[in-house]
């Protein structure tokens, strides 16, 4: 219920509010949404914080754009381990210079007199919302590395099912906490915006390229002569940005043809019947794949007994994957006492499934994050980025007659001794009610 609100509720409210609001607040009130800029008041503290505030954000949200609307050319440019190192490492840089630049202009503010004269509540309320939401970008890119690999399969459909109004909080419910923290800051700073100065970033001033010039007339000879100075390089300047801009756009207009596989990646080439077909079928065959892992799972739920594997095929180094009754997967192998070893294959960091392969410490790894999973214990090494062990299932053993001849529930206590003669024949099998040990 609560990731239903924070994760599909709250982004429907924060974007009608952030879009309808900001329209209203600019059609109703045009003269409230400048930026009220305090560098009349002080300018040496706002330099030093405004300068890498600006610097560092504007990369930051170029990046996460690219990763939202181009995945695919994104997860093939981070694909090469050093791309990826760059680009972890310029984004954790990035973002300590913005909450740098941040708390200086969190202390300009509340240790000026004449800037806290011109302070709103809001101000502080934006104030306090920033700071939490870059040292949440912070902290997420510190304790859960590599977040620009992993978000192209989570973040990014998930934003994309939001937009395209078929919202699926699945991609981001096994996310760490703090990168749910990050995401739901993220809709709280779109919800404000129409209600705070944030709104200035849409007053772009683009009539002032076009304008007339202005013609300010001195009296004193001095200011004539630096006046007429100033007012040939306006003009030069205006000038200059307009021919800037015809230049770029007649660019554009030529480049259309070049960037046609550009718009075909974003909007898509049309279908033909044939086309439409295929496109049909893979649905289809998708929604019966569907139908036959429910069908699979009410098998499951209605048996008492899930098959694993014969005893005797079990290895102590080499796992055998099966799904258990949540349809999660998992690996059994053989123990120090000959016995079953259940132990769940589902990461808990991201949810990766871990490998089967028992290394010469007695561990397998999660090659997602690289984290090493003691079989024994579930224990994760202590540098991974998973922090709670793999759970252990409970077993029972059965011969070909169905008798229970061993078992051990999820606490790791057993029951009943296997005979060597039995050890053959004998059967693993999970039962409902011992799924996983808490």
């Amino acid at each position: 219920m609560i990731d239903s609100l924070l994760f599909i509720a709250l982004p429907y409210l924060a974007i009608f509010v952030g879009v309808f609001g900001s329209i209203y607040r600019i059609r109703t009130a045009p003269m409230t949404y400048s930026s009220l800029s305090s560098q009349f008041l002080e300018s040496k503290g706002l330099m030093w914080g405004s300068l890498p505030w600006h610097i560092g954000i504007t990369v930051i949200l170029l990046a996460h754009f690219i990763a939202f609307l181009a995945p695919g050319f994104w997860q093939s440019m981070i694909s090469h381990q050093l791309a990826l190192a760059v680009v972890e490492s310029a984004g954790l840089g990035l973002s300590f210079l913005c909450l740098i630049g941040l708390i200086v202009l969190a202390v300009r503010r509340m240790t000026s007199a004449r800037i806290q004269a011109v302070t709103s509540v809001m101000d502080l309320v934006v104030i306090v919302l920033l700071l939490l939401q870059v040292g949440l970008g912070v902290a997420t890119a510190v304790h859960c590395k590599w977040g620009s690999s992993w978000c192209s399969g989570t973040t990014t459909p998930y934003l994309w099912s939001i937009i395209t109004f078929q919202p699926d909080m699945s991609y981001i419910v096994d996310l760490p906490l703090l990168a749910k923290a990050h995401i739901v800051g993220a809709w709280l700073f779109i919800f404000v915006i129409p209600f705070s100065r944030l709104i200035h970033m849409f007053a772009v001033p683009v009539e002032y390229l076009f304008r007339p010039p202005q013609n300010v007339v001195w009296t004193n000879a001095n200011h004539c002569n630096v006046a007429s100075q100033s007012f040939v390089k306006e003009e030069a300047r205006r000038h200059f940005l307009r021919a800037f801009c015809g230049i770029a756009f007649g660019g554009f207009l030529l480049s259309i043809g070049t960037f046609r596989n550009v718009f075909s990646f974003f909007f898509g080439p049309r279908l033909g019947r044939k086309e439409e077909t295929e496109l049909m079928e893979l649905r289809l065959s998708r929604l019966e794949s569907t139908v036959g892992q429910r069908k699979l799972e009410l098998e499951r739920q209605a048996s008492n007994f899930i098959l694993v594997g014969k005893l005797a095929d079990l290895s102590p180094d080499d796992g055998k994957y099966f799904i258990d009754y949540k349809m999660q997967p998992a690996i059994a192998f053989r123990g120090r006492d000959d016995l079953p070893l259940l132990i769940s294959a589902k990461c808990t960091h991201l949810g990766c499934t871990v490998g089967n392969k028992v290394d010469d410490k007695g561990r397998i790894l999660c090659p997602c994050h690289v984290s090493f999973f003691d079989i024994n214990t579930g224990e994760p090494n202590a540098e991974a980025p998973a922090k709670a062990p793999l759970p252990h299932l409970g077993w029972v053993i059965m011969d070909e007659h169905g008798k229970v001849l061993v078992s051990r529930d999820a606490s790791g206590k057993t029951e009943g001794v296997l005979q060597p003669q039995s050890r053959a024949s004998a059967q693993v099998f999970i039962s409902k009610g011992q799924e996983a040990k808490a």
